[in-house]
């Protein structure tokens, strides 16, 4: 979307809050050192902050949409305590072995393109920000190239760091990092 406002997608596990796996209680949900202010960081800028998910644990039967959606809630709340607040939210609920292939799950780009025409995202504008290769991938596959991938060595980012240096994705410590880099970004620009 031409003339659109810059996004940051950032995957929700391993990257805002800890991964315990297949999380699904409120309860759990931790940020992770930095995250929120890394989020206000990012309202600041101007940038709509959206989290992309995949969250094959309901195609599992480990949970359920409603405490997917609890969970976020969850997410939320903790965000906007600190003075930090998402603008969207795009999960994707299948996996491929019990579900069959799904343009949503990532690095698919459905949700992004979905996220792009409801918050009128600018793709050339924005960043993907994750702690796997499937979150940061979409940033080439939408047009936005390989620098606007952000991996972080939080969650599962260290599996990740050799083939994400391979492809040119940006590789920093966490999403304070991945700020920084996005805001600072933006200053040279």
């Amino acid at each position: 979307m031409p003339d659109g406002r810059p996004a940051a997608f950032l995957d929700r596990d391993g990257t805002l809050i800890e991964d315990p796996g297949f999380l699904h209680e409120p309860g759990r949900v931790r940020l992770l050192p930095g995250a929120a202010a890394a989020v206000r960081r990012l309202n600041e800028a101007g940038y709509l902050v959206v989290t992309v998910t995949n969250q094959s644990g309901i195609a599992r039967g480990q949970y359920d949409v409603a405490a997917y959606q609890a969970v976020q809630r969850r997410l939320v709340e903790l965000l906007l305590a600190h003075g930090a607040r998402l603008d969207g939210a795009w999960y994707c609920p299948h996996h491929p072995a019990l579900t069959g292939p799904c343009p949503c799950r990532k690095p698919g780009t459905q949700l992004f393109r979905e996220a792009a025409v409801e918050l009128d995202i600018d793709f050339a504008r924005s960043f993907w920000v994750g702690d796997r290769l499937s979150d940061v991938k979409p940033a080439r596959a939408l047009g936005a190239g390989p620098a606007s991938g952000i991996l972080v060595l939080t969650g599962e980012g260290a599996r990740h760091r050799e083939q994400a240096a391979v492809l040119g994705v940006r590789i920093v410590a966490d999403v304070g990092a991945a700020a920084d880099e996005i805001v600072g970004a933006r200053a040279r620009s």
